[in-house]
């Protein structure tokens, strides 16, 4: 399966970590969305009811960084993941969730975490 939609570089507000300077502040979070589906259906027939809204996508991982606070980016991300795959047109979705101002006290360009779903189980192919 190639067929693929991206959402890239969603910048949210939330207020997790597992210091508490990070839930009383908060920080923005960067997020990266792709799901796998077969967009043939979309291309022939041109109509938003035959694909992902990225809209509305964006906006169900941004409801998910901006609500209740998590320690771990890991749940977000599994979170956002788990969301995302209530859409049963979906084969699969990879979920990354950027931390760029994590308490880290060296220099460093990003902190990630990446969760995938499938219907095939864990872990997606791109074949």
């Amino acid at each position: 399966m190639a067929d693929r939609i991206e959402l890239r570089g969603l910048v949210v507000r939330g207020h997790h970590g597992v210091f508490d300077h990070e839930r009383r502040d908060g920080q923005d979070f960067v997020v990266d969305v792709t799901v796998w589906i077969d967009l043939a259906a979309a291309a022939a027939s041109d109509d938003l009811a035959d694909t992902v809204d990225y809209g509305a996508l964006a906006q169900r991982a941004a409801a998910i960084v901006a609500g209740p606070p998590r320690n771990l980016i890991e749940t977000v991300a599994a979170e956002i993941a788990d969301a995302v795959m209530d859409d049963e047109r979906l084969h699969a979705v990879e979920v990354t969730v950027h931390k760029p101002d994590a308490p880290i006290p060296l220099v460093f360009s990003d902190v990630a975490v990446v969760a995938r779903r499938s219907r095939r189980g864990r872990g997606v192919r791109d074949d």
